[in-house]
């Protein structure tokens, strides 16, 4: 879908520019265009290695982990109808953590983990569960406390100070993230779901060793 309305933006801007006379124009502002992102894109090779950088080594000390073990008590509030020791609450923490800290390439796989596990408690395989739509909620919001994309953005694009958006993008993804989860859990209430305790049952030894994260 994405495909056809960027194709039609493109059509209805040669189009109008054809019909005022600056087909030109609009050529010459294509080219300056693409110019200017491959410079940006370039610039941003070295600034994200850095932060990347810095931020698996944060990932290899342990930083997710703790994050994580904080944010537990907060998962079993937002998902009430998956069972505490289930895996998919472990992946859950794990992959917003990773968001928070900017590693996105970390909680790609994790959320898809996260989804897999969810998927296994849901009883109508063909729609998604309260719990999956909060969670995607959660996950698309994305609260970040350090945006390094955008930090690098900033910084390729010659910024004299491109940390100050850290403040701002903390407040704003916050706010987005309470928006999200709160519309999430009011549509909820018009589609009931079964509680954790009605929830089938994990196989022997599994729970919360598969988690990742330790009570």
């Amino acid at each position: 879908m994405l495909n056809y309305i960027w194709f039609a933006l493109m059509a209805i801007a040669v189009i109008v520019a054809a019909f005022k006379g600056t087909a030109a124009g609009v050529t010459k502002g294509a080219v300056d265009s693409a110019k200017t992102a491959v410079e940006i894109s370039l610039g941003l090779i070295g600034i994200m290695t850095l932060w990347l950088g810095i931020m698996r080594v944060a990932e290899k000390a342990g930083l997710i982990s703790m994050l994580a073990r904080l944010l537990r008590p907060i998962s079993r509030l937002l998902f009430p109808e998956v069972p505490g020791d289930h895996p998919a609450i472990g992946a859950i923490i794990m992959s917003v953590a990773a968001n928070m800290l900017g590693l996105s390439n970390a909680a790609t796989p994790l959320g898809i983990k996260a989804m897999e596990e969810l998927q296994e408690l849901n009883r109508d395989k063909e729609t998604a569960s309260n719990a999956m739509v909060t969670f995607m909620a959660l996950n698309t919001s994305g609260i970040q406390f350090i945006p390094a994309t955008m930090i690098g953005v900033l910084a390729a694009a010659g910024s004299k100070n491109p940390t100050a958006i850290i403040s701002t993008s903390l407040i704003g993804t916050l706010c987005g993230a309470v928006a999200a989860v709160t519309s999430a859990k009011l549509l909820q209430r018009f589609f009931p779901y079964p509680a954790a305790n009605d929830a089938p049952p994990l196989p022997p030894g599994e729970g919360s060793a598969r988690t990742g994260v330790s009570e």
